[in-house]
């Protein structure tokens, strides 16, 4: 399966698997996902990055056989896996992009009921990926996942870093900072609470 492994797990430490919902080349999307994964990290998670862009996942179909799909069988397994979740997402018209509603359609309650998901968009207009991020809001309490109150929306995202790499604007950083340790926070209350 393709994935990015950012850290091992370790027995004791939340685990957070990272949802990038683009599938551009050049993901302002998955740029900030990264920078939450790692935030994550700094406040004692272990994250992986799951990049829909590499997987071979079958199209609207929760009914798939995992021999012909392994890279689908693999990712619900890691999402199981999972103590807390962050899907990531530009916004295309108004909602959260086809490809996330897609993998996130290959599951079942299993792999999101009782998780800890923090919610992450980006956008090219000036309000941001408000819109997209209620929409996934609805669709995780749909799930019976937990959504973290606090989320990140990014407008202007193609202008949104500089050269390095980084969130030009500070205060933003700083909210995606606060994400991913609220997210490792909560994930470990989760995974302590469920004897893990």
């Amino acid at each position: 399966m393709a994935s990015n492994f950012i850290a091992e797990t370790t027995p004791d430490a939340p685990h957070i698997v990272g949802i990038c919902g683009s599938l551009s080349a050049d993901s302002a999307t998955r740029r900030v996902l990264v920078l939450a994964l790692e935030a994550a990290q700094r406040a004692g998670a272990t994250t992986q990055l799951l990049d829909l862009r590499e997987l071979h996942l079958p199209f609207a179909a929760s009914n798939f056989d995992p021999a012909a799909f392994p890279d689908a069988a693999r990712f619900n397994q890691l999402l199981r896996q999972s103590d807390g979740q962050i899907w990531a997402t530009p916004e295309y018209h108004g909602s959260y992009s086809g490809a996330l509603k897609n993998a996130l359609d290959l599951g079942y309650f299993e792999e999101y009921e009782g998780k800890v998901v923090a919610l992450l968009g980006t956008a090219g207009g000036q309000v941001g990926a408000l819109s997209a991020l209620s929409h996934l809001r609805g669709v995780a309490r749909q799930l019976h996942a937990w959504v973290l109150p606090s989320q990140v929306s990014i407008a202007r995202a193609s202008g949104a870093f500089d050269q390095n790499g980084h969130l030009r604007d500070e205060k933003l950083a700083q909210s995606v900072e606060k994400l991913g340790q609220e997210l490792a926070k909560w994930a470990l209350l989760h995974r302590q609470s469920h004897g893990k």
